[in-house]
């Protein structure tokens, strides 16, 4: 059973499988170009990057410069001028090798573009739609109010946003709203930046929703022979896995960090956005990886926290940042100690 989805009004259907292309930043050429021409002849059509991910873009040109026509490209810039949108989108047409992007997407701006605020940056989407250098205009972001606005003011064809079975009901009602405006919802963070660790149980929630797209972050083949798998065997929902969502739901709602990594820079140097949900992490996805000395020194940079609460002021999900991290550095000590996972 192949399952397909058409993102609103942009006729765009694709397999109910999105490929999310950020974790390829962090392998070879080699590898990540194995990896998508592998997930293209498997079936899957969409791919979602950002200029913002290293040389995610890069890759993907490189895998998919000789089938162009046969699947959709989605790709963002986090610029807040004119100047850098045009750069920003002449860069990443060169680096994916094509002359044409499917969705090119603002990337969580703070606030949502619209014609005449100033900016002119949805002027200049409307330029490049015109020209020709890109399909459809989209937006991605973390914060719920933009998300609102972004649907209400009916000048974005998809909507980019964290959905996975920790949603919440204003995260279910943003689907619904996309639903009724016939607005495109692509899902991010299907896996909840990894602490979901049961992907049957993810596809089968997201496939409750018959307009939302989920994108999977891959980076190893192992676990893009899973989605693979749900291409001609779709997990269905049941008790056992009603059961999982239900017992995660109950142990990670409420303040865990998302690892959407909004808060970075550090001036201290701590990469927050995986210290401050490492208890979760490594009870959740036990690793050796976890405790080397380089993890424990990583950890460790906690201390050195100047209490400036810029992370704070800059999450997108109104998290005490600086509490969490405190928090994760105790449970981390205790572990280290007691060897437990």
């Amino acid at each position: 059973m192949n399952k397909s989805i058409t993102l609103g009004s942009t006729n765009i259907t694709v397999n109910k499988n999105g490929f999310g292309a950020l974790p390829i930043q962090r392998i070879s050429d080699e590898a990540a170009v194995k990896l998508i021409q592998k997930a293209y002849q498997a079936g899957i059509t969409f791919f979602d990057t950002a200029r913002g991910y290293s040389d995610s873009e890069h890759k993907l040109g490189l895998a998919t410069k000789n089938f162009r026509k046969n699947f959709f490209i989605a790709t963002k810039t986090p610029s807040s001028t004119p100047e850098g949108f045009w750069k920003d989108l002449e860069t990443s047409l060169a680096e994916l090798q094509t002359d044409y992007i499917d969705i090119y997407q603002f990337h969580n701006p703070e606030v949502c573009p619209k014609p005449g605020d100033g900016s002119g940056l949805y002027e200049c989407m409307l330029e490049a739609k015109a020209q020709g250098k890109i399909h459809h205009i989209g937006i991605t972001n973390h914060r719920l109010s933009v998300a609102v606005e972004a649907i209400s003011s009916g000048l974005y064809e998809t909507l980019q946003f964290p959905f996975c079975y920790l949603a919440t009901e204003k995260d279910i009602a943003l689907v619904t709203a996309c639903k009724e405006h016939n607005m495109g919802f692509i899902a991010m963070k299907s896996l909840s930046g990894g602490l979901i660790n049961n992907s049957a149980a993810a596809y089968a929630y997201a496939d409750q929703f018959d307009n939302v797209l989920p994108i999977w972050g891959v980076q190893r083949e192992s676990e893009l022979d899973e989605f693979i798998s749900y291409i001609a065997n779709p997990p269905v929902m049941d008790n056992a896995l009603s059961q999982i969502i239900e017992s995660d739901r109950k142990e990670l709602l409420g303040d865990f960090c998302r690892g959407c990594g909004y808060c970075m820079p550090c001036p201290a140097g701590i990469e927050i956005n995986n210290c401050a949900r490492m208890s979760l992490l490594i009870r959740r996805s036990p690793s050796d990886k976890q405790l080397t000395p380089e993890a424990q020194a990583k950890m460790m940079k906690i201390k050195d926290c100047l209490h400036c609460n810029k992370c704070k002021s800059k999450c997108p999900y109104g998290l005490d940042t600086p509490a969490l991290l405190e928090k994760n550095l105790k449970d981390y000590e205790e572990i280290l100690n007691g060897k437990e996972f």
